[in-house]
């Protein structure tokens, strides 16, 4: 996966992809759909900063699709750490969420996955 972002000066970076790093087209999406800007706004926005209450919304909308996309990949990649890594549940919670002993919760993540996949 050659995605990089790259800091450029002071407060500004570049985020570049390969076309073969975004067959579903979801980077594309996100970057060419605002979501991505959206999402990044929401991390810096002060609560309670005066915006009008329609481009909030927009905010909020185009933030909450991206993070439900987010939590689907990472669904997908937690069945790809499992099936075809073989990582333990310990292991996988470990190193996904912090915890080993949240195994519950990432065999969700996974059942999530598959389902997902069509599995």
């Amino acid at each position: 996966m050659t995605v990089r972002v790259t800091k450029t000066k002071g407060h500004e970076a570049t985020v570049t992809w390969a076309p073969e790093d975004d067959p579903r087209g979801y980077l594309a999406i996100a970057v060419e759909g605002d979501q991505l800007e959206s999402a990044l706004a929401a991390l810096g926005t002060t609560e309670g900063l005066a915006q009008d209450g329609e481009s909030l919304a927009v905010m909020v909308r185009h933030t909450t699709e991206l993070a439900r996309l987010l939590e689907r990949r990472a669904a997908v990649l937690v069945v790809q750490l499992r099936d075809e890594h073989q990582m333990s549940w310990p292991q996988i919670a470990g190193r996904v969420l912090g915890d080993p002993d949240k195994h519950s919760s990432v065999r969700r993540m996974y059942d999530s996955g598959r389902r997902h996949l069509g599995r």
